[in-house]
């Protein structure tokens, strides 16, 4: 009984909320710290990812 489901579909505006930003190129863009060593160069690396629309996004230092 805890877990109740919504049985009524999100409305294109709700499916598709803050896509939009993401399609005109300003991504909301945030760190991930997991990886921050490339073995291959030897080089520092920064994977940011957009919070909206998960893109992947390779910056060396």
């Amino acid at each position: 009984m805890s877990n109740v489901l919504p049985f009524k579909r999100p409305s294109p505006h709700q499916k598709h909320k803050g896509r939009s930003l993401c399609r005109r190129g300003f991504h909301k863009w945030k760190v991930k710290t997991e990886q921050k060593f490339d073995v291959k160069q030897g080089r520092l690396v920064t994977v940011l990812i957009c919070e909206r629309c998960g893109e992947t996004k390779h910056k060396l230092i």
